[in-house]
Protein backbone atom coordinates (compact mmCIF):
# COMPACT_ATOMS: atom_id res chain seq x y z
CA UNK A 1 0.00 0.00 0.00
CA UNK A 2 1.22 3.51 -0.86
CA UNK A 3 2.40 5.71 1.97
CA UNK A 4 0.05 8.50 3.07
CA UNK A 5 1.63 11.70 4.37
CA UNK A 6 -0.04 14.56 6.18
CA UNK A 7 0.65 18.16 5.06
CA UNK A 8 2.58 20.11 7.67
CA UNK A 9 5.30 22.74 8.14
CA UNK A 10 7.79 20.75 6.07
CA UNK A 11 5.29 20.35 3.19
CA UNK A 12 2.37 22.79 3.57
CA UNK A 13 -0.79 22.46 1.50
CA UNK A 14 -3.54 25.06 1.69
CA UNK A 15 -6.95 25.01 0.03
CA UNK A 16 -9.06 28.12 -0.45
CA UNK A 17 -11.87 29.36 -2.64
CA UNK A 18 -10.67 31.26 -5.69
CA UNK A 19 -11.58 34.92 -5.78
CA UNK A 20 -14.26 35.47 -8.39
CA UNK A 21 -15.15 33.37 -11.39
CA UNK A 22 -12.48 31.48 -13.36
CA UNK A 23 -12.48 29.91 -16.78
CA UNK A 24 -10.30 27.25 -18.38
CA UNK A 25 -9.74 27.62 -22.13
CA UNK A 26 -8.22 25.10 -24.53
CA UNK A 27 -7.65 25.57 -28.25
CA UNK A 28 -9.67 28.79 -28.19
CA UNK A 29 -12.69 27.28 -26.41
CA UNK A 30 -13.90 27.69 -22.83
CA UNK A 31 -14.06 24.18 -21.38
CA UNK A 32 -14.68 25.13 -17.75
CA UNK A 33 -16.37 28.12 -16.14
CA UNK A 34 -16.99 28.31 -12.41
CA UNK A 35 -17.46 30.52 -9.38
CA UNK A 36 -16.59 27.53 -7.15
CA UNK A 37 -12.94 26.91 -8.00
CA UNK A 38 -10.67 25.66 -5.22
CA UNK A 39 -7.06 26.90 -5.27
CA UNK A 40 -4.53 24.40 -3.97
CA UNK A 41 -1.16 25.75 -2.90
CA UNK A 42 1.38 23.04 -2.17
CA UNK A 43 4.86 23.70 -0.78
CA UNK A 44 6.87 25.59 -3.41
CA UNK A 45 4.79 24.47 -6.43
CA UNK A 46 2.69 26.97 -8.40
CA UNK A 47 -0.98 27.16 -7.30
CA UNK A 48 -3.40 24.79 -9.04
CA UNK A 49 -7.03 25.62 -9.82
CA UNK A 50 -9.49 22.75 -9.25
CA UNK A 51 -12.84 23.12 -11.03
CA UNK A 52 -16.03 21.33 -9.96
CA UNK A 53 -16.75 18.54 -12.44
CA UNK A 54 -20.26 19.95 -13.01
CA UNK A 55 -18.66 23.16 -14.38
CA UNK A 56 -16.35 21.36 -16.85
CA UNK A 57 -17.34 20.32 -20.38
CA UNK A 58 -16.56 16.64 -19.77
CA UNK A 59 -17.55 15.71 -23.36
CA UNK A 60 -14.12 16.98 -24.49
CA UNK A 61 -12.24 14.78 -21.99
CA UNK A 62 -11.47 11.08 -22.40
CA UNK A 63 -10.23 9.04 -19.44
CA UNK A 64 -6.82 7.43 -19.97
CA UNK A 65 -5.05 4.58 -18.23
CA UNK A 66 -2.39 6.95 -16.88
CA UNK A 67 -2.28 7.25 -13.07
CA UNK A 68 0.01 9.00 -10.61
CA UNK A 69 0.29 8.89 -6.85
CA UNK A 70 0.90 11.78 -4.46
CA UNK A 71 1.67 10.80 -0.87
CA UNK A 72 -0.29 13.88 0.31
CA UNK A 73 -3.34 13.77 -1.98
CA UNK A 74 -3.70 10.17 -3.15
CA UNK A 75 -4.12 8.64 -6.61
CA UNK A 76 -4.85 10.85 -9.62
CA UNK A 77 -6.77 9.74 -12.71
CA UNK A 78 -5.96 11.46 -16.01
CA UNK A 79 -7.88 12.60 -19.07
CA UNK A 80 -6.93 13.59 -22.59
CA UNK A 81 -8.41 16.73 -24.14
CA UNK A 82 -9.76 16.59 -27.68
CA UNK A 83 -11.05 19.85 -29.15
CA UNK A 84 -11.44 20.36 -32.90
CA UNK A 85 -8.70 17.81 -33.58
CA UNK A 86 -6.30 19.39 -31.10
CA UNK A 87 -5.32 16.64 -28.70
CA UNK A 88 -3.49 17.06 -25.39
CA UNK A 89 -2.79 13.69 -23.81
CA UNK A 90 -3.05 13.41 -20.03
CA UNK A 91 -3.42 17.20 -19.70
CA UNK A 92 -6.20 16.95 -17.12
CA UNK A 93 -6.32 15.15 -13.78
CA UNK A 94 -8.65 14.45 -10.91
CA UNK A 95 -8.34 13.01 -7.41
CA UNK A 96 -11.54 10.99 -7.38
CA UNK A 97 -10.90 9.46 -3.97
CA UNK A 98 -8.29 11.66 -2.26
CA UNK A 99 -6.86 11.25 1.20
CA UNK A 100 -8.97 12.65 4.04
CA UNK A 101 -7.01 15.93 4.30
CA UNK A 102 -7.77 16.69 0.64
CA UNK A 103 -11.49 15.90 0.39
CA UNK A 104 -12.13 19.46 -0.84
CA UNK A 105 -10.71 18.45 -4.25
CA UNK A 106 -12.63 15.14 -4.52
CA UNK A 107 -14.02 14.72 -8.04
CA UNK A 108 -12.68 18.14 -9.08
CA UNK A 109 -10.75 18.72 -12.29
CA UNK A 110 -7.33 20.36 -12.71
CA UNK A 111 -5.53 21.31 -15.92
CA UNK A 112 -1.86 21.60 -16.80
CA UNK A 113 -1.31 25.37 -17.15
CA UNK A 114 1.09 24.94 -20.09
CA UNK A 115 -1.81 23.35 -22.03
CA UNK A 116 -4.96 25.05 -20.72
CA UNK A 117 -5.27 28.76 -19.96
CA UNK A 118 -6.80 29.51 -16.56
CA UNK A 119 -8.16 33.05 -16.50
CA UNK A 120 -10.40 35.25 -14.38
CA UNK A 121 -13.68 36.43 -15.84
CA UNK A 122 -13.69 40.22 -16.13
CA UNK A 123 -15.86 41.89 -13.53
CA UNK A 124 -16.22 38.82 -11.34
CA UNK A 125 -13.72 40.10 -8.77
CA UNK A 126 -14.65 43.40 -7.14
CA UNK A 127 -12.48 46.18 -8.48
CA UNK A 128 -10.37 48.13 -5.99
CA UNK A 129 -10.97 51.87 -5.99
CA UNK A 130 -7.32 52.83 -6.51
CA UNK A 131 -8.04 56.55 -6.20
CA UNK A 132 -9.59 56.06 -2.75
CA UNK A 133 -6.60 54.04 -1.58
CA UNK A 134 -4.10 56.59 -2.90
CA UNK A 135 -5.99 59.49 -1.30
CA UNK A 136 -5.79 57.77 2.08
CA UNK A 137 -2.05 57.16 1.96
CA UNK A 138 0.57 59.30 3.65
CA UNK A 139 1.14 62.62 1.88
CA UNK A 140 4.79 62.60 2.89
CA UNK A 141 4.46 64.96 5.84
CA UNK A 142 2.75 62.54 8.19
CA UNK A 143 -0.77 63.48 7.14
CA UNK A 144 -3.09 61.76 4.73
CA UNK A 145 -4.32 63.29 1.51
CA UNK A 146 -7.96 62.83 2.50
CA UNK A 147 -9.94 62.53 5.71
CA UNK A 148 -9.34 59.36 7.68
CA UNK A 149 -11.54 56.37 7.01
CA UNK A 150 -14.03 55.56 9.72
CA UNK A 151 -12.61 53.09 12.23
CA UNK A 152 -13.65 49.47 11.80
CA UNK A 153 -13.26 48.70 15.53
CA UNK A 154 -14.09 50.46 18.75
CA UNK A 155 -11.52 52.14 20.95
CA UNK A 156 -10.14 49.75 23.56
CA UNK A 157 -11.57 50.01 27.03
CA UNK A 158 -9.28 51.54 29.71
Amino acid sequence: MAEMKTPGPDHPITLEAAKGRLQAAYSGHVIADSENVVMLREATYPPVAYFPRADVEMAFLARTSHRTHCPYKGDAAYFTLDMDGHIAENAVWSYEDPYEAMTAIREMIAFYPNVVEIRPVAGSVPDVDVEAVVLHTDAGDGTTQAPHWAPTVDEPLP
